[in-house]
């Protein structure tokens, strides 16, 4: 649900309300606000995800719920959830009460960048690199958007790494702003990018030597009770989704984001996907993936889901 009452948005309204004195003007601005915080809010809650990453999470559930009243107020420790990190981390605060001293450029820079607004390095637990090719349109709304969100009193020690940041690799060298947006009715490029900016290659790819399956699957996660492999989504007939009609692949979506699968707590055979957002996606949007995915070099690789 969208909220278009916080103060945060009252506050952009009393703005551009004093900016105009043509009450067309007020009425136009007002509701270019409100569609960008409708965008951002569907690209936070269904496609990027962010409160996903920076909440509180039930790992108990089929997959992991957000803890209400949770939202954007960070606190997973990565460090407990992977005893392989190098260090500690704690995911930050994004709601108002950590970012209101933040600009929009300096909230965009961390977004796209990996750059805090103190000039320190992110590493790459925030995916910047994918978010540097966001259209800088779809940056906007995510930032307006997290700006409404139910201001969070809470915050965390700073990390404490092992290793150089080096080891991480550069950040991205494209600038955001160059990025205008993506045409819709190009259906197989508009699925590229919604999928590059949801996330789905890093996580159903995986790396061997100096290849990596792209979209193949076979990505091992380890969390709290449970292990789980990523499943292959090329269009192999016999271990990917080339069997998977448009209509299959959307139900898959709808199904496993169900309220009743969403409550499940079947053990050890839980997900990390995120299946309440990615479950919000548009049909229309779903469909561009599907047929972008479709395009991608079939790999046979058999996965199994929930290894011993």
């Amino acid at each position: 649900m969208l909220k278009l009452t916080t103060a945060a948005v009252s506050a952009v309204v009393l703005f551009l309300s004093s900016c105009h004195n043509n009450s067309n003007n007020n009425d136009t601005s007002i509701d270019s606000l409100k569609l960008q915080v409708a965008r951002g809010d569907y690209l936070v809650n269904a496609v990027v995800h962010c409160t996903y990453c920076h909440s509180q999470l039930n790992f108990n559930k089929f997959s992991p719920q957000v803890l209400p009243g949770s939202e954007g107020g960070g606190g997973i420790a990565v460090h407990e959830l992977d005893s392989t990190f190098p260090g500690k981390l704690w995911i930050p605060n994004i709601t108002p009460f950590a970012l209101k001293d933040w600009t929009n450029a300096e909230i965009a820079n961390a977004i796209t960048k990996g750059i805090r607004k103190n000039g320190d390095t992110l590493i790459p637990f925030m995916p910047f690199h994918k978010f540097s090719k966001m259209d800088r349109e779809d940056v906007a709304s995510v930032i307006a958007y997290i700006r409404t969100l139910k201001s969070v009193d809470t915050s965390y020690s700073a990390r404490r790494l092992n290793i150089p940041l080096s080891v991480f690799g550069p950040l991205p060298d494209n600038d955001y702003m160059k990025n205008i947006e993506h045409d819709t009715v190009d259906k197989i490029n508009y699925g590229k990018y919604l999928a590059t900016i949801a996330g789905c290659q890093e996580c159903h790819s995986t790396e061997e030597g100096k290849s990596t399956k792209l979209f193949a699957g076979g990505n091992e996660f380890k969390f709290p009770g449970f292990l789980v492999k990523s499943a292959n989504l090329t269009p192999d007939s016999t271990t990917g989704i080339g069997k998977w009609t448009e209509e299959m692949f959307i139900a898959k979506f709808r199904n496993n984001s169900s309220r009743e699968n969403l409550n499940r707590e079947p053990g050890k055979y839980n997900t990390i996907m995120p299946w309440s957002f990615f479950g919000r996606m548009k049909d229309n949007d779903l469909k561009a993936i599907y047929a972008y995915l479709r395009t991608i070099p079939p790999v046979h690789n058999t996965v199994i889901k929930w290894p011993d």
